[in-house]
C-alpha cells in the first residue's frame, strides 16, 4: 500500500542526506587544510621567539657584576667598621712609591673592583662532584619537557583533525542545500497525485522544519530529514480528525450514517463491512437503500444484508430516498437498534436533482454522519469529487476503498486538507473483515518505513 510514494518520500530523505555529508565532508577537508597550515607555520614562530628573548652579552656581563657587588657586600661582617681615608693612605703612597701612576679619579673604583675579583673568586669553594648532578637532572628534566612540547606541537593537527571530524557531526542545513531536492519531491508528490495545494504544504513545512536547523552529534541528517517530512505529512493527513468510535458511542441511539459519492467506487460494499465493524463492537445495525434509481441496487445490497444477517429496508425502484431511510430510521427506534446505515445513489455533484435529494435526506431525517466514499487510485479525481461534495452538501468524514492497490497515496494524503474533513476508514480488501480504521500517525509511519 502506497509503496511508490514511500520510495520517492525515502529519496528525498536519501538525497538530502547525501548532499549535507558532502558539505560536511567538505568542511573537514577544509578544516584539515587549515589545521595542517598552522602546524607547518608553528615551528618558524618558535625559532623566532627564542632570539628575540635571548640576553645580550653586555647585559649578562652587567648581571654578572651586579650579582658579584651584591655578593662581596653580603661578606662583610655586620661589625666590621668602614675604612677610613686614613687607613688607606700608606697603600696609596706604597703603591706610588713603587712607581706606578697614580690612577684617574673615574678609573680608581673600577680598579679597586677588578682587583677585588679574583680574591672573592679564590674564597669560593669549587662545586662538588656530587653537586653537579642536580643540574644535569635539571637539565634532563628540561629536555623532557622540551620534548614533550614538541610532541604536543607535532600531535596539534591531529587534535585539530579530530576536532574537525567531531565538528562535522553539526551539519547546519541551508536552503541551497535543499533546493534541488525539494524540487524532486515536489515532482514525486504531483506524479503520486497529491494536490498541489497540499504538496505545496508539504514542502513549506519542511522548509521551516529543515532550514538553519543543526544536525546533532547523535542525530544523522536522514533521521532529521524524516522527523521533518514526518510532521509536514502529519500535519496535512490529520486534518478534523476525530474519535469516530467515540463518537459513535456517545450519540443518541440509533445513530444514523449516511453514504454518498458517485457510482461504482464501493458504497455499498463499504456499508456492508461497517455493519460487520460495528457488529464486532457490540452494536446493532440496520441497512436501508437509499439507491432507487439504479437497477440491481436491492439486490446488491440484499446480498451483503442476508450474508451478514442483518434487516433490509427497500422500497420499489424509483421511490423516494429520503422516505426509504425515514423508514429504516423508524424501524431502529421500534426495534432497539443502534446504528442505522443508509444507501444514497451516486451521482456527480453537477446532478442538480440528486444533490437537492441530499439535501431532503438532511432535512427528513438529520443525520449523524454524512460519509464521502471514493476510491483510493483515483487520485486527484477523487480528491476534486470530496471538495465538490463537500460544497454542495457538508461531508463530515472520508472512507477511501481499494487503498491496498494504491501505489500513490495522493488522495490518503490530500482529501483531508482539502475538505477539512478526515478519512475515517480504509478498504483493504474485497472481504467483510477488510476495512481499517483510518490512524494519520500510522499512515505516516508506514510512508516513511524502510523499503521492503
Amino acid at each position: 500500500m502506497f509503496d511508490g510514494l514511500k520510495k520517492k518520500l525515502n529519496r528525498f530523505r536519501n538525497d538530502v542526506e547525501e548532499t549535507a555529508e558532502e558539505k560536511a565532508e567538505a568542511a573537514a577537508d577544509e578544516a584539515e587544510t587549515e589545521a595542517d597550515a598552522e602546524a607547518e607555520s608553528a615551528p618558524a614562530d618558535a625559532a623566532v621567539e627564542p632570539e628575540a628573548s635571548e640576553p645580550s652579552d653586555a647585559d649578562s656581563v652587567g648581571d654578572a657584576d651586579a650579582d658579584s657587588e651584591a655578593d662581596a657586600v653580603d661578606d662583610v661582617p655586620a661589625d666590621a667598621e668602614p675604612a677610613t681615608d686614613a687607613d688607606t693612605a700608606p697603600e696609596q703612597a706604597a703603591a706610588t712609591a713603587e712607581g706606578e701612576p697614580e690612577p684617574e679619579p673615574a678609573t680608581a673604583a673600577v680598579d679597586e673592583q677588578m682587583a677585588d675579583e679574583p680574591a672573592a673568586d679564590a674564597d669560593e669553594p669549587e662545586p662538588a662532584p656530587d653537586e653537579a648532578e642536580p643540574r644535569e637532572s635539571l637539565a634532563s628534566d628540561a629536555a623532557k619537557a622540551a620534548l614533550a612540547e614538541e610532541d604536543d606541537d607535532s600531535s596539534g593537527p591531529g587534535r585539530l583533525r579530530r576536532a574537525a571530524a567531531f565538528a562535522t557531526g553539526k551539519v547546519v542545513i541551508e536552503e541551497e542545500d535543499l533546493e534541488d531536492p525539494l524540487w524532486e519531491l515536489e515532482m514525486a508528490l504531483l506524479q503520486s497525485d497529491v494536490e498541489m495545494q497540499v504538496a505545496e504544504e508539504i514542502l513549506e513545512t519542511i522548509r521551516e522544519k529543515l532550514i538553519g536547523e543543526t544536525r546533532k552529534q547523535v542525530q544523522s541528517t536522514g533521521q532529521l530529514v524524516s522527523e521533518a517530512l514526518h510532521d509536514a505529512l502529519y500535519e496535512v493527513i490529520s486534518v478534523g480528525q476525530f474519535d469516530f468510535d467515540q463518537r459513535i458511542a456517545e450519540a443518541d441511539k440509533p445513530v444514523t450514517l449516511i453514504f454518498t459519492g458517485i457510482n461504482g467506487v464501493g458504497k455499498t460494499t463499504t456499508i456492508a463491512k461497517l455493519a460487520k465493524y460495528f457488529e464486532k463492537q457490540g452494536y446493532s445495525t440496520v441497512l436501508a437503500n437509499g439507491d432507487t434509481y439504479r437497477a440491481g441496487a436491492n439486490e446488491q445490497i440484499r446480498e451483503h444484508a442476508e450474508a451478514l444477517g442483518k434487516k433490509l429496508i427497500a422500497h420499489e425502484q424509483g421511490g423516494d430516498p429520503a422516505a426509504v431511510i425515514y423508514d429504516g430510521v423508524e424501524y431502529a427506534e421500534a426495534h432497539d437498534i443502534d446504528i442505522v446505515l443508509g444507501d444514497t445513489a451516486g451521482r456527480l455533484h453537477t446532478s442538480n436533482d440528486l444533490m437537492a435529494q441530499l439535501e431532503k435526506i438532511d432535512r427528513v431525517v438529520g443525520p449523524d454522519l454524512t460519509l464521502f466514499v471514493d476510491e483510493a487510485v483515483a487520485g486527484q479525481d477523487a480528491v476534486e469529487r470530496a471538495r465538490q461534495f463537500n460544497d454542495a452538501a457538508a461531508i463530515d468524514g472520508a472512507i477511501l476503498t481499494k487503498a491496498d492497490a494504491d501505489s500513490n497515496g495522493g488522495a490518503a494524503i490530500s482529501i483531508a486538507y482539502v475538505t477539512g474533513k478526515p478519512i475515517l476508514f480504509l478498504g483493504v480488501g474485497q472481504g467483510y473483515d477488510h476495512i481499517e480504521k483510518f490512524d494519520p500517525e500510522q499512515m505516516v509511519e508506514r510512508l516513511l518505513g524502510e523499503d521492503e
